[in-house]
């Protein structure tokens, strides 16, 4: 910005967008340059147009139907698999979503290949971890579990090996630094004799295993079983299913 210009007034029109939960970012850019969102009952076409906070934004029923075809997955990851980038030598998640490995009820929709573009992974689950894995076609979902201000629950049952250190579990529900940051409080507890139960609300990279290096013990299994209303259940090793409806995170 040339010095004295005048700070531009209001948001972005993409950004309010995605706060509101009517889209991500990138979906929200895609609609205003096809011209499906409008603002105070003005249509808006130009990517980087700002708008008052309380504007009355909508997006035109094109857009609606549009999201209403978007899928979100359910997979029960094995260890040996990566959530998103391909890694040398070892698979993305995504490539077990395939026809043969649907676990599919009576009524359920049957596997769309169309479904595969865009689908992308909603948290982390690194290599050596299994469980839950949520793939979603919908920022809104993406945004709902991994956004910023995300607040959703995840659960994870925990193998370790060592001993404890003094005052260890307390750290682990609360005290705790990592890059620079402490961590949000946390819901941490034994199960039995080598198993804990975390319940998170962030998911830094390989957070459990380095929350539990810092007080002793090794992470030697770790299965998320549940991100926020939606639980892994008896979903099969290796299979997945779509979000059905009236499920919510």
């Amino acid at each position: 910005m040339p010095s004295g210009a005048p700070a531009p007034v209001g948001v972005r029109v993409s950004k309010l967008l995605a706060e509101r939960g009517l889209c991500s970012r990138r979906e929200a850019d895609a609609y205003i340059t096809r011209g499906l969102v409008f603002v105070n009952g003005v249509r808006v076409t130009e990517l980087g147009t700002r708008a008052a906070l309380d504007a009355e934004i909508r997006l035109a029923p094109e857009a609606k139907r549009s999201q209403a075809r978007q899928v979100t997955i359910l997979l029960h990851k094995p260890v040996g698999f990566v959530s998103g980038q391909p890694e040398p030598g070892y698979e993305p998640a995504v490539a077990l979503i395939r026809a043969e490995n649907h676990w599919r009820q009576a009524g359920e929709p049957e596997f769309d290949p169309r479904h595969l573009k865009g689908l992308a992974p909603a948290g982390r689950l690194d290599i050596d971890s299994t469980g839950l894995l949520v793939l979603t076609q919908d920022g809104r979902i993406a945004r709902q579990l991994i956004g910023e201000d995300s607040d959703v629950e995840k659960e994870y049952l925990v193998r370790v090996e060592g001993l404890l250190t003094p005052g260890g579990l307390a750290l682990l529900r609360h005290g705790l630094v990592l890059d620079g940051k402490p961590l949000r409080p946390a819901r941490v507890e034994w199960l039995n004799a080598d198993q804990l139960r975390f319940v998170l609300r962030e998911g830094k990279k390989r957070q459990i295993r380095r929350m539990c290096e810092r007080v002793g013990l090794k992470v030697v299994g770790l299965k998320r079983v549940r991100m926020g209303r939606v639980r892994l259940g008896d979903l099969p090793l290796g299979c997945w299913r779509y979000l059905r409806e009236g499920e919510r995170f």
